[in-house]
């Protein structure tokens, strides 16, 4: 029977952790890209370096309406749409159609349902960029869309671009075609022939500067490769938690009432969980790595987690300070930050909960001991 009571508390974190995971996911909305190109230019190998999903597997594309040849795929904060069974050139009519019929009908619709840039990707080595692509362009620029070029496959050798990549880039310069500034080289993946994967962040940066605003955070949580810009978002969350707990903390709060810290805690744990683009059922792994959260008697883990405390002093009387509610919950912030990071590092390799557990519990320690000392 003293199994109950832990049980209880595990699922309504659970439950409560889902909730509050939905609701900073709504906020956040989904950026939608369109990816175009001829066949075999790597599109999908460029969409997984950038997103970290295979969405041609895990989110199998639905046309757009029922006799379109525009798909959606979607997962999470990211949304792609792309073409199948036709080709830029042959087909550029009943793909710039469906498009405009699409961009005319999303716009009455929330941001979150409307596409915000286009990806055109060239196989660099090719050495053309026909003119049929570049009418193809001008279509998309057309339909008030904005459009990145981007070169696909390229050599590079000690930071240098393969000559060829760079000649092709400079013609279609010369075209003055209607796209956000230059055509953006890159390899997508790392090839022991061809060389090292390269230009991804410059990808990135181009994209956020022509979306929208009101996109920028699901563009932040979808993409994989940029965690400084992750960390940013969880950073402003994280001291923004530390804000509230300390005036919760300033009651001040005695141990039996210390529940009241658990509902802002969980929703700092969501909220940098959708800034990291976690998906929900990995996320939830914190109702078993988080000590602070698993209390036996059924209270807020403040209570079990006082043992781990580093710094006398913090608590007196029974009554937990503002101060030490407020480290409490940024270090709390902080192990989960680092936490998400590993588990984007760790890809689709099968994550360990030992090692997950024991560096939240190290980072916490480490960053309780920083918030209390800057005291």
């Amino acid at each position: 029977m003293a199994s109950e009571p832990t049980e209880a508390v595990d699922t309504w974190f659970e439950t409560e952790f889902r909730d509050k995971y939905q609701e900073h996911a709504d906020k956040l909305g989904r950026f939608n890209l369109a990816v175009f190109g001829k066949t075999g230019v790597g599109k999908s190998t460029l969409i997984n370096a950038v997103f970290g999903e295979d969405l041609a597997v895990t989110g199998i594309g639905k046309p757009v309406t029922m006799d379109s040849h525009l798909y959606l795929s979607s997962a999470g904060f990211l949304g792609i749409y792309d073409t199948r069974g036709v080709e830029i050139g042959d087909d550029t009519e009943t793909i710039i159609k469906d498009l405009e019929e699409l961009i005319r009908e999303n716009r009455k619709k929330p941001m979150s349902e409307q596409i915000h840039a286009a990806w055109y990707c060239v196989r660099a080595m090719d050495r053309r960029f026909e003119p049929t692509e570049a009418d193809f362009v001008r279509r998309l620029s057309a339909l008030e869309l904005p459009v990145i070029v981007v070169l696909t496959q390229v050599p590079s050798r000690d930071g240098q671009r393969h000559a060829h990549a760079s000649a092709l880039a400079d013609e279609i310069k010369a075209e003055n075609l209607p796209i956000e500034g230059e055509p953006i080289l890159l390899m997508a993946a790392a090839d022991d022939i061809i060389g090292p994967q390269h230009g991804l962040q410059e990808l990135l940066d181009a994209t956020f500067r022509v979306v929208p605003e009101a996109v920028q955070d699901a563009l932040t949580a979808a993409q994989k490769i940029d965690l400084a810009r992750k960390r940013a978002k969880a950073t402003a969350a994280i001291v923004a938690a530390i804000a509230t707990a300390g005036g919760i903390g300033g009651i001040p709060i005695p141990f039996s009432d210390a529940l009241l810290l658990a509902p802002l805690q969980m929703g700092l744990i969501a909220s940098v969980s959708a800034i990291y683009g976690i998906e929900p059922d990995k996320a939830a792994m914190a109702a078993t790595l988080m000590p602070v959260i698993a209390s036996n008697a059924g209270k807020a883990a403040v209570v079990g987690l006082l043992k781990f405390i580093p710094v006398g002093g913090a608590v007196v009387g029974g009554i937990i300070s503002g101060v030490t509610a407020g480290a409490i919950t940024g270090a709390i912030g902080y192990a989960w930050a680092a936490v998400c990071e590993r588990i984007i590092d760790a890809g689709d390799d099968a994550l360990d909960g030992d090692a997950l557990s024991a560096l939240f519990n190290a980072e916490f320690l480490a960053q309780f001991t920083k918030l209390m000392a800057k005291k």
